[in-house]
């Protein structure tokens, strides 16, 4: 019998090719990796935020529409965003059209802005309450966003480099991950 997959550097071996090839990349160039530019950051937060009830492969798929639609993940211009753009997002095929999530990424970018008024940048603030448990870090998310449930949360710093978790000590991406030196490093 088979040993049980457990992470999702195994994971990948698994998929179907198509899915495999967005997973892969995702894998070995995003995921665990810091990022240092608050649209960046913004964008894998959307992300996130729009995977919850679906499956991360949809988003995979859809990340370069995603990029088009909120135009390349700009804070300030999704900050300004009213409602001929939430029309226009939710009549976009090439997006996750759900009211909610497009509510919560204009919302966000906006909460997003006054971050950066107050630390710099939306990193700054990410590192200025680093370390925190994650109960204290979704407590402080659910405090200053829309849409940030326990899981968004926890993906969304694993994924940014704010907790380890997001390779395997054995995988090869670990280690280029170290050499990036995310913030859980460094606790």
């Amino acid at each position: 019998m088979a040993a049980p997959i457990s992470s999702y550097c195994q994971a990948i071996d698994f998929m179907k090719e198509r899915d495999k090839v967005v997973h892969q990349r995702y894998h070995d160039e995003a995921y665990g990796f810091p990022i240092h530019d608050d649209n960046e950051l913004f964008c894998r937060l959307v992300l996130e935020i729009n995977q919850a009830g679906l499956s991360w492969t949809t988003i995979l798929h859809k990340e370069a529409h995603f990029r088009k639609a909120y135009h390349q993940f700009n804070i300030k211009k999704v900050a300004q965003y009213k409602e001929k753009d939430v029309e226009r997002l939710l009549n976009d095929a090439g997006i996750i059209r759900n009211k909610l999530k497009v509510h919560a990424a204009i919302y966000n970018a906006n909460a997003i802005l006054a971050l950066q008024q107050q630390h710099g940048s939306f990193l700054n603030w990410l590192h200025a309450h680093h370390p925190l448990t994650k109960p204290a870090w979704m407590k402080l998310f659910k405090k200053t966003f829309k849409f940030t449930g326990g899981e968004i949360v926890n993906e969304f710093l694993m994924s940014t480099g704010f907790l380890p978790g997001a390779h395997t000590t054995d995988c090869v991406i670990y280690k280029k991950v170290l050499q990036r030196n995310p913030a859980w490093k460094n606790k």
